[in-house]
């Protein structure tokens, strides 16, 4: 018997199974910024190493993005999924021994492309094709949103455990929580994807059309800033809070929640990132069912660009990095949903994943730049200030090339 996906409801199975596996590899994803300062001091390294580590991780799991999306589109989305979390797995196993920078920077890889097979490309692939088409952009954001509140719990779970054991150790702890993920599968419905009908225009028509088309490739730049400032702030951001914040006063509220050095002060920025971006996330999602995509978008990287200027010229204390970690956290992932969709609306679900795949690579090449060269040039002039106007600039950017996108349906797709 086949299910009717038009007519399926918002919440679904699928779609709280596809958040429960997000959840997790956010999470264990957006905490490694926390490992920057424990690993460089155990090891005496400069911040640039495992800046790099972290940069090849987003690296990898740019181009493994696309390979996991063909992967799911050729022989199912569960096999791609346990493949994700077994290499997943294995890169954080395999991490928590390296004593060298070489072999955390190799060994990040895997992360990456463990990542990638449990992560946004191959799961919102799944999202996409089980929502009603009236609920598609929202399912989306819903997806996007929840799942990446694991933002919310990673970096303070890390900080947490990191408090009593080694960082080593907490590698190992995510290693068997990425394994977890893989009792969710049973509630992925959905998984056979049939071959295209006599006429019906194949993976490599499709792919072909889509990467000659100027729309595509406005998309493919202007995601690339999005990479950039998500993967500097989640690496570099704990260890700028940690050296550059004012002290917490003692009395204020967040001595009161228990918030009393600024080391606490940077995990629990990234979480609040992780909170607002729910926010943020959802609405975008809801909004790209009545608004142009193309213009939430261009308007969100103005946005972005505007906050990110006004942070770094005021001088910062623990509220300025409170209402930063709010107002960049509502507009965080709210470009996920909106990307995501105008791929789906453009070139069709079939090979959403695959498309999608591609147009995150650009995003996780952004991410490698942000991460390596906020390492690379805090240790060449001791802050963060120029890597941070780069953002400020690749953001502006952004705003600009998403104007020009032309939103209707390609001939193939439509065929």
């Amino acid at each position: 018997m086949t299910l009717d996906v038009r007519a399926a409801p918002l919440f679904t199975a699928v779609l709280l199974a596809s958040c429960g596996i997000l959840v997790i590899n956010f999470g264990i994803r957006a905490s490694f910024g926390l490992f920057q300062i424990p690993i460089a001091e155990q090891f005496g390294w400069p911040r640039a190493d495992f800046s790099l580590a972290i940069a090849v991780q987003n690296l990898a799991w740019g181009v493994g993005q696309p390979i996991f999306g063909a992967i799911a589109e050729r022989f199912g989305d569960k096999k791609a999924i346990i493949l994700g979390a077994i290499v997943y797995a294995l890169g954080l196993v395999l991490s928590a021994s390296a004593v060298t920078p070489g072999a955390h920077q190799f060994l990040n890889i895997l992360i990456g492309f463990g990542i990638a097979g449990t992560g946004f490309g191959v799961i919102l692939a799944i999202v996409g094709r089980a929502a009603s088409p009236e609920h598609r952009s929202l399912a989306l954001g819903v997806a996007t949103g929840v799942g990446s509140g694991g933002q919310v719990i990673g970096p303070l779970l890390a900080e947490h455990l990191l408090s009593f054991m080694p960082w080593s150790s907490v590698f190992l702890v995510f290693a068997g929580l990425i394994l977890a993920t893989l009792l969710l599968l049973p509630f992925l419905k959905g998984d056979v994807h049939p071959a295209p009908l006599p006429g019906e225009a194949g993976m490599g028509a499709i792919v072909g059309q889509a990467v000659r088309d100027p729309s595509f490739i406005l998309i493919f730049i202007g995601f690339f800033s999005c990479g950039y400032q998500l993967g500097f702030i989640t690496a570099h951001f704990p260890a700028f809070i940690t050296e550059v914040c004012a002290p917490i006063a003692p009395g204020s509220l967040l001595s009161v929640m228990g918030i009393t050095t600024t080391t606490a002060l940077g995990a629990l920025s990234i979480a609040l990132i992780g909170v607002a971006n729910i926010v943020g996330t959802i609405t975008a999602g809801a909004l790209g069912k009545h608004f142009r995509k193309k213009y939430l978008l261009a308007q969100i990287y103005a946005a972005r660009t505007i906050v990110a200027a006004a942070f770094i010229l005021t001088p910062m204390t623990p509220a300025t990095v409170v209402i930063f970690s709010l107002i960049m956290g509502a507009l965080w992932l709210a470009t996920v949903p909106l990307t995501s969709g105008l791929v789906a609306q453009i070139w069709g679900l079939r090979y959403m994943g695959t498309l999608y795949g591609l147009v995150f690579l650009s995003h996780q090449i952004g991410a490698f730049i942000g991460v390596w060269l906020g390492g690379r040039l805090y240790d060449l002039y001791g802050d963060y200030n120029l890597v941070w106007w780069i953002g400020v600039g690749v953001g502006a950017f952004s705003a600009l090339v998403h104007l020009p996108i032309r939103e209707r349906p390609s001939m193939l797709a439509t065929a």
